[in-house]
């Protein structure tokens, strides 16, 4: 593992961390799209006074904080880059492949390296149609094994959300809602599941995150912000889900392929709240992850 010079330095003087994935960046928008909104993100994460650590796998290391250069490969590459998971972190250093970085690979080095914050778009979770094909996200596992604070906009729109909520209540992990009751359901922030509690500033979020791993020790938090602005679209991910299954396509190729028909079938408009809704989860983790800081 390589850790970027002021990353490392924040962490060893207590200052605040934001982890970001780089699955967005290579697999989660066409044309380049995914490099401005890691680009936002970590604008966002500075700008509240934050440091941010983008993380991903590159010649053989896993980076915690990538340079301008090393971000613009996963653009480059594109759906080349190899989609990463926990489990495939070491293959991918063994074999010196590019990896990008999904939401439990990046907790899993959140885990190592001490950081309690990470924003997003939308976690990983139960894909519809989960009890013929057993498709789960390893992104549950990592966020309930790790003392983090997800902030996002509930899970990915193409899942079953009210199963992935389900899900994170057997593995006591506490779904917050920031200012609302419900979970956010990525696009739209209105219709999910009911929160374990809601959440109406960063202070309160950082003391139930502090008190949360002081008494039961390694579970993560996932924070649901909900989308500014919000697009209701459930029928275009519905038959871009179903036009999918259809084609046959299957395990990690499935979000990137459904994103890419989304994208179509809106004409753009989800790409635009996509972006926008990212690069605000990170800036409130930011600002999470410095009250948390101060107090401690």
């Amino acid at each position: 593992m390589r850790v970027a010079d002021e990353v490392a330095d924040a962490l060893r003087s207590g200052r605040p961390v934001v982890a970001l994935e780089t699955t967005l960046v290579s697999h989660g928008f066409s044309q380049g799209r995914g490099l401005l909104a890691a680009q936002q993100a970590e604008q966002r994460v500075r700008a509240a006074g934050a440091v941010p650590c983008t993380v991903g796998i590159v010649d053989g290391f896993v980076r915690a904080g990538l340079s301008a250069a090393e971000l613009d490969r996963f653009t480059q590459a594109g759906a080349d880059a190899q989609k990463a998971g926990a489990r495939d972190i070491a293959a991918c250093v063994t074999r010196r492949t590019l990896g990008a970085t999904t939401v439990g690979a990046t907790l899993s080095i959140c885990r190592l390296l001490g950081i309690r914050f990470m924003g997003t778009g939308g976690i990983g979770g139960v894909h519809r149609g989960f009890a013929e094909t057993l498709d789960i996200s390893g992104d549950l596992l990592q966020l309930a094994r790790t003392p983090a604070v997800v902030v996002s906009s509930g899970a990915k729109a193409i899942l079953d959300v009210p199963a992935t909520a389900e899900l994170l209540e057997t593995l006591n992990v506490p779904v917050l809602g920031w200012r609302t009751d419900t979970l956010p359901l990525f696009y739209c922030s209105q219709g999910g599941p009911s929160v374990a509690a809601r959440v109406d500033t960063v202070a309160e979020t950082a003391q139930l995150a502090s008190i949360h791993w002081e008494l039961t020790g390694s579970a993560g938090l996932l924070l649901g912000r909900p989308p500014e602005p919000e697009l209701d679209i459930e029928p275009v991910v519905a038959e871009a889900v179903s036009q999918v299954h259809q084609a046959g396509i299957t395990g990690q190729a499935v979000t990137p392929a459904v994103l890419a028909l989304v994208e179509e079938l809106t004409d753009g408009r989800s790409v635009a709240v996509n972006q926008q809704l990212i690069a605000d989860n990170a800036g409130l983790a930011a600002e999470i992850a410095a009250a948390y800081a101060t107090s401690h």
